[in-house]
């Protein structure tokens, strides 16, 4: 059995307003020298897969297919 870890991220100059709302509200908390935040997701995948690059690959498949929209999210996949 292997397990996987998918972080999923907005693409580089799509607009993220959660993550100016954590910036701005850690400002009010005075966190000021915080100049931006990306807020992402972390899926976390038991798989009955024994085969490190089938892992891979059927991961891989999921999130072009579900996990991530990939108009405007990337992600890495990690196998353990």
């Amino acid at each position: 059995m292997l397990k996987a870890r998918v972080h999923v991220m907005l693409k580089d100059g799509v607009l993220d307003p959660q993550g100016e709302a954590v910036r701005h509200a850690l400002g009010t908390l005075g966190f000021a020298g915080v100049e931006a935040v990306r807020q992402g997701k972390v899926i976390e995948l038991d798989l009955a897969q024994t085969d490190r690059e089938a892992a891979l690959a059927e991961v891989r498949a999921m999130c072009d297919r579900l996990l991530a929209n990939t108009v405007i999210e990337k992600y890495t996949v990690e196998i353990a």
